[in-house]
């Protein structure tokens, strides 16, 4: 098919609106029953090409005298030209009703949730999706999706068939480069990224901030211990590991997770979190951008002061108000960091300024791997289609 084949198929639809449109505004109006079987016998669009389209230009051009088919056919030649324009420049990938075929090559930790035909649709109002793990699709699918721990160790886990042409792959990971191992001669492979990275080509960040239309709050009420920390990954060496020993020579830690023999479920993890006054959101690794689900279900959505061990301050504030968390860099010591959360847990007034950005934001919980993959429609077409990563480690590991 060549482009302006191609072309005529992208807007089918409006050529056949609007050839009903001006048959009757001419046929019905100006009463040209004499030319009525000419003009609204127009061909239909599939078969309709440029010197087809001019002829008929020209039949219609007979009706010159008449004002109103003058302007209908300023109307019919102003768009074939605009349609010329647009092929010149090369623009040949205009919005269409093309459905996206998205194919997962292996779900994310083997766990593929229900993922119908129009599951993009119903869950998140995002039309023309489709997402898959059926590998037979391979050859049909638009874009392919791998994700870096189902493709460790070895670039011979990616698909051994050749890549039909146009068709993207997509490297993802929501893991910090220190947990994704290194894995040899990815450069020249993905053409996009999709992490919680904000400069991923699609950026799928852990949560983010939505506008509060609500704006009403309320602080769960809090316990006599000062701090909670729910740790899985647990590792000597890990810096936040030194600074919780720490402070507990200063004030009292409840440490839950699988790492203390005290693992909470999806359901009471909010719960408990809500009873303390403050929830240590620290991270496992120090990254750009990379801010969990530590900060966002378990401290602001749980309704606990989240005191922050990740980025620096200013990478978080990109993110969230600067006054919504409480950041460890922020202080000299952790004694002196202990003190100070003392004195915000007997200050009221002090402990409730933290909470003031729930009046005009609420949270948005980004953990649903299907509304990650959907973004990629979101942003298909934003995205060029040739780019390709040549050098996927300085990228990755900077």
């Amino acid at each position: 098919m060549d482009q302006l084949s191609s072309t005529w198929l992208h807007l089918k639809d409006f050529f056949q609106w609007l050839h009903r449109f001006l048959c009757s505004a001419n046929c019905f109006t100006l009463g040209i029953l004499k030319e009525r079987s000419t003009y609204c016998s127009l061909p239909s669009m599939e078969s309709v090409s440029s010197s087809t389209f001019i002829h008929i230009i020209c039949k219609t051009s007979q009706w010159r005298n008449q004002g109103k088919s003058l302007v209908a056919l300023g109307l019919v030649c102003f768009t074939f030209f605009l349609m010329q324009f647009l092929i010149s420049r090369n623009y040949s990938t205009i919005p269409t009703a093309h459905t996206i075929k998205i194919l997962i090559w292996k779900w994310p930790y083997n766990r593929t949730p229900n993922i119908t035909d129009n599951v993009c649709a119903e869950l998140y109002s995002i039309h023309g999706c489709h997402l898959t793990t059926n590998r037979s699709a391979f050859n049909q699918a638009d874009v392919v999706v791998f994700h870096h721990v189902d493709i460790y160790p070895s670039v011979t886990l990616l698909p051994i068939e050749k890549r039909p042409n146009q068709q993207t792959w997509v490297w993802m990971s929501m893991e910090s480069p220190s947990l994704n191992k290194k894995i040899e001669k990815l450069n020249g492979i993905f053409n996009w990224t999709m992490s919680y990275r904000r400069d991923s080509d699609i950026c799928t960040p852990y949560g983010k901030l939505i506008p509060n239309t609500d704006q009403r709050y309320t602080i769960p009420k809090k316990g006599s211990c000062l701090a909670a920390w729910v740790v899985s990954n647990y590792k000597e060496h890990h810096k936040r590991t030194s600074i919780v020993k720490s402070l507990q020579n200063y004030m009292t830690i409840d440490i839950y997770g699988k790492a203390n023999g005290k693992p909470l479920s999806p359901e009471s993890l909010p719960t408990t979190i809500s009873k303390y006054p403050f929830y240590l959101a620290f991270e496992n690794a120090i990254h750009q951008d990379y801010i969990t689900e530590k900060l966002w279900r378990n401290s602001f959505m749980a309704g606990s002061v989240p005191v922050v061990l990740g980025p620096p301050r200013s990478n978080y504030e990109e993110f969230v108000p600067p006054g919504s968390f409480i950041h460890v860099e922020d202080f000299s010591s952790t004694k002196e960091l202990a003190e100070y959360l003392k004195k915000v847990a007997k200050n009221e007034t002090l402990y409730k300024q933290y909470f003031e950005w729930k009046k005009h934001f609420k949270v948005q919980l980004i953990s649903d791997w299907r509304m990650r993959f959907c973004q990629i429609c979101k942003n298909y077409h934003t995205l060029p289609l040739k780019k390709v990563y040549h050098n996927f480690d300085e990228w990755m590991y900077g």
